[in-house]
């Protein structure tokens, strides 16, 4: 199964996403990008692609291991970017910090598993809101976002999710950030 680990954000703080995403999806040549549904919004802290069904299990607890070092932070959806013409992506703001040690420990644990993350770039913590193929600038797209600043609320949870199933995206496990040991 396609796996990754993020964060997911409050029904109040996509709420409130949508109003500039709406914007965005207003532009002309909006149609030719593939935009995200709202359900399966989340920051991504680890992408583990195609796992063994076997491995589940062990990745469950060291996620779980690894959440139960790091305590609860807060966090905001704000302003917003792209990576060159291929992604649309909503960022972050509060305890970034927080999240970027959390990507790097869920790392650490998916290799330990067997199943290490996909990619070898340096960890942005974005939301991603649209993928295209390169020939749609984004750049008017993500002006949609400047000044944009969610409402805050606290990250408690680590979610092992599952991609690529009905619904879209699929919360295999959740785990407690700084439960008791």
């Amino acid at each position: 199964m396609r796996l990754f680990v993020a964060l997911l954000p409050p029904q109040e703080a996509a709420r409130e996403l949508g109003a500039p995403v709406a914007r965005a999806q207003a532009l002309p040549g909006a149609g030719r990008l593939r935009w995200t549904e709202r359900s399966g919004w989340h920051f991504t802290l680890a992408f583990l692609g195609e796992v063994d069904d076997g491995l589940v299990p062990a990745i469950g607890s060291l996620i779980a291991r690894t959440a139960q070092h790091h305590v609860p932070f807060a966090l905001r959806i704000a302003g917003g970017g792209r990576f060159g013409d291929r992604a649309l992506w909503a960022g972050a703001a509060g305890d970034v910090d927080a999240v970027e040690r959390l990507a790097e420990s869920v790392g650490e644990a998916a290799r330990e598993a067997g199943a290490p993350p996909e990619g070898a770039h340096p960890y942005v913590p974005h939301l991603t809101l649209a993928r295209g193929d390169g020939s749609t600038a984004l750049t008017p797209y993500a002006e949609t976002l400047d000044g944009f600043v969610s409402s805050p609320w606290t990250v408690r949870d680590l979610a092992l999710v599952r991609s690529g199933v009905r619904p879209r995206y699929e919360v295999v496990a959740s785990r407690p950030l700084g439960a008791a040991k």
